[in-house]
């Protein structure tokens, strides 16, 4: 069994299933989706779990449908079934899309993932326009744009239902941070804030808990390790893919956040890429108190160091511009 799953996922294989929800990953097949569904499935938090994708969901439904565990598994194949996989869904998780390979940043994947992005948040907009919606696939500092923008065009825009799924950069520094320290790096909580790319990715170290203070050429080190932790997986999987499993690890920690918190559970709190005021960028991670409704309350990016806030300073210009190619390509959409 999962024993070894830090709080979120342990909870989300312990809770009772009192209010489960009904759960679409689209993308189901890919190299994220199936060990994210893999893990929904172990939640009694999950009532359905319907498995989305345009080749292989009915094999990668039949295989998960065989785990003795509550969630029911069905496998929805093309676009003709997508309407039928969304109706009635709470949540829609979105790991489509193509993977980064060596020398790529996650802003070249921007060309085929936003023609994705768009077409099945479209899809969640008509069938499922009350559901929570978590996009994994990226870039996600113009990904979450283009779905909001989507749900403007079909009227149904709540900005408290619309998360990026930043958590990965958040699991990365907890190990990276618990490592450096001889932690349990289940008992560290690092909050990232900014984006999902490069050195938009802000880890702040000064608000770790338990407290973890670095020199600052080792600070600066390991900051670094964490925005470029997804091209280290890139460059070691040589070409087979970007990160996979730790995502799907980071994205169904989110989904169970995000389900404790619809179940009533109170005090969750997660960050996540999503519509802001915060700072002069329309959208920013923050860490966030999470509802019954999705957001509750943005709980703001706090106190932070001089350092921090140069860091959060060298990050607005190109999250605004991930910002602005975003939605400018729901506005060029035919």
């Amino acid at each position: 069994m999962l024993c070894r799953l830090a709080p979120a996922l342990r909870r989300g294989i312990a809770t009772s299933a009192q209010n489960s929800a009904k759960v679409a990953v689209l993308g189901a097949s890919g190299g994220i989706g199936q060990p994210l569904s893999l893990l929904l499935k172990n939640s009694p938090l999950v009532r359905d779990l319907n498995l989305y994708d345009i080749a292989h969901t009915p094999g990668v439904a039949a295989d998960l449908s065989h785990i003795e565990t509550r969630p029911n598994v069905r496998g929805f194949l093309g676009p003709e079934q997508l309407p039928d996989c969304l109706k009635g869904c709470e949540i829609a998780v979105i790991p489509a899309g193509v993977p980064r390979k060596p020398g790529m940043t996650r802003d070249d994947l921007f060309n085929t993932n936003a023609s994705i992005v768009a077409n099945l948040t479209a899809a969640c907009a008509k069938h499922c326009p009350e559901a929570i919606i978590c996009i994994i696939s990226n870039p996600v500092n113009s990904t979450i744009p283009i779905t909001s923008e989507i749900f403007k065009k079909h009227g149904v825009y709540n900005p408290n239902k619309i998360f990026g799924v930043t958590t990965l950069d958040i699991v990365r520094a907890n190990t990276f941070v618990a490592e450096l320290k001889s932690l349990d790096p289940a008992r560290v909580n690092v909050p990232v804030i900014g984006g999902h790319a490069g050195k938009t990715i802000i880890p702040l170290i000064s608000q770790c808990t338990p407290k973890a203070e670095f020199p600052q050429n080792q600070l600066e080190t390991l900051i670094g390790r964490i925005q470029e932790a997804g091209t280290e997986v890139v460059k070691a999987k040589a070409g087979a893919g970007s990160a996979t499993l730790s995502m799907a690890y980071a994205g169904a920690r989110f989904v169970f956040s995000i389900l404790d918190a619809v179940n009533g559970k109170e005090g969750v709190i997660e960050c996540s890429f999503v519509r802001s005021e915060e700072t002069e960028c329309p959208y920013f991670s923050t860490p966030l108190l999470l509802g019954k409704n999705g957001i509750e309350k943005n709980l703001g990016i706090g106190k932070i160091t001089p350092f921090e806030e140069k860091m959060v300073a060298e990050a607005i210009s190109e999250l605004k511009a991930s910002i602005k190619k975003g939605e400018e390509f729901v506005k060029n959409m035919k």
